[in-house]
């Protein structure tokens, strides 16, 4: 797969880990290994000729200086061309043992300039290199030179975060359980053709590597709804009339939402297909919310070795240096990242946009959708005429192949289908919902066979009781009525809203009410329970713990076992919510932290790995006893 394999080294222990990988992978792709070193000779001879005035007084004199100069370039060039030869013997000692083709580099100059020119002026298949360097400190996500250099290449990179030694990220027990250091692969699948060639990238890795590989896909339902209600504020009452809210959320309800969901769980279904040629099992999960945010909850979560993504995405401008969703990962996940580069279109999409043609009649119709859906509409038509044989598209092709993604209605409404062929739909509040639990596809007025989004059986798929939620409302204290930006009204329970109230105020808990609502107003549900909104209000707090003071929300992740599947993973500890929550209300900065090194400390005394409330209380209060002796001793 890959034939030459560039690795920038500094002897730091990511980049020790980048060195073992290489040759471990140029061994199973016979593939040749250039390792590099850049030093900075003229970068020291500047600041030299800075430094010359505060020379003693006997060396200010014009040949001394001249001799002191020449000696100095000798011996700082000398030094550092050893010290960058001796970086690169150690690689080549590994690729020699390995019997891998080596060939060293080293350059003069400022070093993510020099190292990103000679990537881009290679033949390189893939670069390795460690997020960290020498100038690693405690807080550090990710170095200056891993970060300028990513952004100017255009060459698969794998960004090496996991520093543990080789056979135990490699590693399987007798019955297959991972080692700690271990983990799968696991491909975000966006449709654009970096990350299906993201996807071919993990099967071959997952061949050489022994690892499984499964895909995810997120598609955000909730954006829209969030964007009303932010602009209704700022809106003029004219304007506001114009932008007509009521109608877009009811398009976004019936149309966007669904539609998106389909066309995120097709790139997943190609994907699968795409394996399936490899010969691979490919498991694939479909997730619903903010890209960013929920690729970062299934990384934590799951603690794969290797997370796959395209350098940019499908909505990005291939000019573009990296992707905003792609940039946030590579901080923030825990585990190694592989920014693809290289481009693959599946061969539906490819066989599909040669071989069809368009009538007259459903081109039309086409470009009546708006610009940013036309692109999506053309890939989902392509392809359910592809798979039944089709080779023209015809109006009725065009009916057939949306009605997957669309409500007659809507079709009627887009000019898709006549009004006098539709069905008259009925809109109201007595129909019966069911939800499906895998990924929250709702169906109305009927009883489905199976999810139509992700294909979950039966048994997934459960029936909405309205009269029992609202009365567990009643339960909850008084009833607060609200009314959304298109004059909805939607109850909360005082329980509910004191629960959204607990998240921090501004964009993140505006994001979760809006989750909230968006999710009840799609199941006809208009009273909030609390239940309703502890599921939200829990990932949120997830992300936003005050666990961020010591720098380790890079590190955390979640518990997998079944008794603790919410709990916190920070270092050696995991934390439940509740003590998470307990220690956010500490004031944030040097008493949070020096709460939670005092409850660290005392669940060591203990000899528990789990942290809980009794702790986290016990915690706070030796700080408080140890407050008020620090006020005593000031009287």
């Amino acid at each position: 797969m890959y034939e030459k394999i560039f690795v920038p080294v500094d002897n730091s222990d990511h980049s020790m880990a980048s060195v073992h990988l290489a040759v471990h992978l140029a061994e199973n792709f016979g593939a040749k290994l250039v390792g590099s070193h850049a030093y900075a000779a003229r970068m020291h001879d500047y600041r030299f000729k800075q430094m010359e005035f505060t020379l003693p007084e006997e060396y200010l004199v014009e040949a001394e200086m001249e001799k002191q100069r020449k000696i100095h370039d000798t011996l700082i060039t000398m030094g550092l061309e050893l010290i960058s030869d001796s970086y690169l013997v150690v690689m080549e000692k590994e690729a020699q043992k390995a019997g891998v083709e080596f060939e060293p580099k080293m350059y003069d100059g400022k070093n993510f300039q020099v190292i990103a020119d000679d990537i881009n002026g290679g033949d390189y298949g893939l670069v390795i290199m460690g997020a960290l360097g020498l100038g690693a400190v405690r807080d550090s996500q990710i170095g200056s030179v891993c970060e300028r250099v990513v952004r100017r290449v255009r060459t698969d990179t794998l960004v090496i975060k996991n520093t543990a030694p080789l056979e135990e990220q490699l590693a399987t027990s007798s019955n297959g359980v991972a080692h700690k250091h271990s983990g799968d692969i696991v491909v975000a699948v966006d449709g654009s053709p970096e990350s299906f060639a993201g996807l071919k990238t993990a099967l071959e890795l997952g061949k050489a590597l022994n690892k499984q590989v499964e895909a995810i896909s997120v598609y955000d339902p909730y954006l829209h709804y969030a964007m009303f209600n932010s602009l209704v504020t700022v809106l003029t009452e004219k304007a506001a009339k114009v932008f007509k809210f009521k109608e877009q959320e009811q398009l976004h309800e019936e149309v966007i939402d669904t539609g998106l969901a389909k066309i995120y769980q097709s790139h997943l279904e190609v994907a699968q297909r795409i394996a399936e040629e490899e010969g691979a099992d490919l498991k694939i999960t479909l997730l619903d919310g903010k890209a960013f945010e929920k690729i970062l909850e299934y990384v934590r979560r799951e603690r794969p070795w290797l997370l796959v993504m395209g350098r940019i995405g499908v909505h990005s401008d291939e000019s573009m240096d990296i992707g905003s969703n792609t940039e946030n990962l590579l901080r923030l996940v825990p585990c190694n990242v592989l920014l693809s580069s290289r481009r693959f279109e599946p061969a539906v999409d490819v066989k599909a946009e040669e071989s069809m043609i368009w009538t007259e009649p459903a081109q039309r119709i086409l470009d009546k959708a708006p610009d940013f859906a036309k692109g999506i509409t053309r890939t989902i038509v392509h392809r359910w005429a592809m798979e039944r044989g089709h080779s023209v598209i015809t109006t009725s092709i065009l009916e057939q192949s949306l009605s997957t993604i669309l409500p007659r209605s809507s079709m009627v409404t887009m000019g898709i289908i006549a009004e006098g062929l539709a069905k008259k739909e009925v809109e109201n509040g007595n129909e019966d919902t069911f939800v499906c639990t895998n990924c929250g596809w709702v169906a109305r007025g009927f009883e489905p066979t199976k999810c139509t989004v992700c294909s979950a059986q039966p048994d997934q798929i459960r029936k909405l009781d309205r009269e029992v939620i609202e009365k567990l409302g009643l339960l909850e204290g008084a009833i607060h009525e609200e009314k959304s930006f298109d004059d909805v009204k939607i109850k909360w329970t005082n329980e509910a809203r004191e629960l959204v109230r607990s998240l921090p105020d501004g964009y993140q808990r505006r994001r979760a009410k809006a989750q909230i609502e968006k999710r009840a107003r799609v199941q006809r549900i208009y009273t909030i329970t609390k239940g309703m909104v502890e599921p939200v209000v829990d990932r949120t707090e997830d992300v936003t713990v005050g666990l961020e003071s010591r720098g380790k929300l890079g590190q955390r992740a979640v518990d997998t076992d079944a008794e603790s599947a919410r709990n916190v993973r920070d270092g050696s500890y995991s934390w439940t919510p509740e003590a998470v929550r307990r220690l956010n209300k500490v004031p944030e900065g040097f008493m949070r932290t020096s709460t939670k090194g005092r409850v660290e400390k005392l669940a060591s005394s203990k000899g528990a790995a789990l942290i809980d409330l009794e702790i986290v209380e016990e915690g706070v209060k030796e700080g408080l006893k140890v407050m008020e002796e620090m006020i005593r001793q000031q009287k």
